[in-house]
């Protein structure tokens, strides 16, 4: 009996020990609750941004939507001025122009003549508006700056050995100087000055078809009552044809 109280209280002490044992180590503390806060601003930062993200795009098209609802009537009042406008369009006939192909009835200096001469041009066949004409000057009738053009062409083939014909004198034309001029003549002094001036000199020979054009055009300020005209050297050989050799002017402005 006495050993089996002795027993008892052993195990009573060993149970004491072991209990006491077990609280000198501290628990572990589990990490869910360290993680779930983390997750927990995570998602409200995110949801945050998507809103913040959805308002500025709501707020680019609305103010897209009122631009476009606040420029349509611009446009459709610029539509109606311009229709308004179809009908009283300034016409460019309405400046004063000219455009005039040579006159083919005229008589030209003799071949081999190199003196310049001035052009006669044809009036019946050419354009004038507001523009007056007398042998073989523009005058202009409106003051303004005018754009003042002439091209003239020039050819020779001499005909005579292969036609037959007798009498015609051959034509040394392996230097031949070919100059186009054109003066203007003020209404104050009478005086012709000189605007442009082209041309070459040409070698060309008697066997074959020879030509070549001159063309130039510049601006200049003109007042009412001056003249233009054009002079070209060896005249003779002008070629007829309006297509090739003509003069105009037009007004661009005041």
């Amino acid at each position: 009996m006495a050993a089996t109280h002795s027993d008892y209280r052993g195990y009573l002490r060993n149970s004491v020990d072991i209990e006491s044992g077990q609280h000198r180590f501290h628990p572990v503390q589990s990490s869910e609750p360290t993680y779930r806060p983390l997750l927990f601003g995570t998602l409200a930062i995110m949801g945050l941004l998507q809103v913040a993200s959805s308002v500025a795009i709501l707020l680019h098209l609305t103010g897209y939507l009122q631009e476009e609802v606040q420029t349509e009537p611009v446009l459709n009042a610029l539509k109606d001025k311009r229709n308004r406008n179809k009908g009283c369009k300034t016409p460019k006939e309405s400046l004063p122009s000219a455009h005039l192909p040579i006159d083919v009835h005229q008589e030209y200096s003799k071949k081999g003549e190199p003196k310049a001469v001035t052009i006669d041009w044809d009036v019946e066949h050419g354009y004038r508006h507001r523009m007056e004409y007398q042998k073989g000057k523009l005058q202009v009738m409106e003051p303004g700056f005018y754009y003042v053009y002439a091209k003239t062409c020039f050819r020779y083939y001499y005909v005579g050995a292969n036609s037959g014909q007798t009498g015609t004198p051959q034509v040394d034309v392996s230097n031949t100087q070919l100059i186009q001029y054109i003066y203007y003549e003020s209404i104050k002094n009478s005086k012709a000055m000189m605007l442009m001036k082209t041309g070459s000199t040409m070698r060309w020979n008697n066997t074959t078809y020879n030509m070549y054009c001159a063309q130039q055009g510049r601006g200049i300020r003109l007042e009412d009552g001056d003249t233009l005209f054009v002079n070209v050297s060896n005249a003779w050989m002008l070629d007829p044809e309006g297509e090739g050799t003509y003069f105009g002017a037009v007004k661009l402005g005041n």
